[in-house]
């Protein structure tokens, strides 16, 4: 029997009901198709996600000032700001987080003009002036000192981030800051995780929260839980003034580089992996590496007493491996 026999079958009252029915629903497609298609539509969805991604930004910088205690009462952060889109995000998201946090704490934004060929000097000026927050612009020439004492086609990354990181220093005597806000976000701390396995043959990265050589500066990083993308994506949204950095951001094949498009990858094909590796940074045990300093491995001894966190230790963990391999519809054997 055909649709139409069907129909024909029904009542007069039931086929105004199913009439009804087709017409709701074609008003409720056409209304979410308008609400996806239409300027206005558009725009709100994309407001929607904007104030998401506010939120959740503002969460997980919170989460990390407070989990590592990297901002105290009375405290002048300075918020070194480079011009590029990391830098400009912890400034704006540590503003709001200002506002409402349960402590006072001053924020004053330091810019190091370094005198790159064709930098554009008036642009962070203008946009710090334009934010209300109080700043500085320090000018010097280690453009010129990085160009002579690196060979053409070497990184310069090393040696103009010491000469950096000694100027920002001296500023911050100067201005009196207490704690040094660098915009170095999650990506950045598992790049240099894994650049100094690979390459240094050391299990070390970008702690949240250091104490300088000199023992005089605190650097802290508030974005230490942000991935890269949410940053990418607030940048476009804010539409920030972004400055590439024409001195060591033109250098292809950094093995930064390359451990990021690793990362990257393994983000794409398994989901939660990256995530998993980051939070392993924050569950160490040191009785189960090799490390004869951070464990006294030598005067280990049995004692006869139950242990937590002996051999048992491998088997309170339960590997979520099935979980990653679900979104792939790959089954493992029981």
């Amino acid at each position: 029997m055909s649709n139409l026999e069907v129909l024909n079958t029904r009542s007069p009252e039931q086929r105004t009901s199913q009439a009804l029915d087709s017409v709701e629903t074609t008003k409720a497609n056409t209304f979410e198709a308008s609400e996806h298609t239409s300027p206005h539509g558009s725009r709100a969805i994309k407001e929607r996600e904007a104030h998401k991604l506010e939120k959740r930004l503002c969460r997980l910088m919170g989460q990390a000032i407070v989990e590592y205690d990297m901002i105290e009462q009375g405290d002048k952060v300075m918020v070194c700001v480079s011009g590029g889109k990391d830098s400009y995000a912890l400034l704006d998201i540590l503003i709001k987080l200002q506002k409402r946090a349960p402590i006072g704490f001053e924020v004053v934004a330091v810019n190091l003009d370094q005198k790159q060929p064709g930098f554009p000097a008036d642009v962070l000026p203008r946009y710090l002036a334009s934010m209300g927050v109080k700043f500085h612009i320090e000018n010097q020439d280690t453009y010129s000192i990085v160009k002579d004492k690196i060979p053409e086609g070497k990184t310069m990354c090393s040696l103009c981030s010491r000469l950096r990181r000694g100027i920002l220093y001296r500023v911050a005597d100067e201005i009196g800051a207490t704690k040094i806000a660098l915009g170095h976000h999650r990506d950045d701390m598992l790049q240099t995780f894994f650049l100094n396995m690979f390459f240094g043959a050391k299990l070390k990265t970008m702690p949240p929260k250091l104490v300088s050589d000199d023992g005089r500066h605190v650097v802290i990083r508030p974005l230490a839980y942000v991935p890269e993308q949410d940053l990418i994506d607030w940048s476009q949204h804010k539409e920030f003034p972004i400055i590439p950095c024409t001195l060591c951001g033109s250098q292809e094949n950094l093995q930064r580089q390359v451990v990021g498009n690793m990362l990257r990858e393994w983000d794409k094909k398994f989901p939660g992996r990256v995530q998993n590796i980051f939070r392993s940074m924050q569950n160490i045990a040191p009785s189960h590496l090799l490390d004869r300093d951070l464990y006294d491995f030598k005067n280990v001894r049995a004692t006869g007493v139950s242990t937590p966190g002996g051999d048992t230790l491998f088997d309170e963990q339960e590997f979520k491996v099935p979980s990653t391999l679900d979104a792939f519809g790959i089954k493992l054997e029981p």
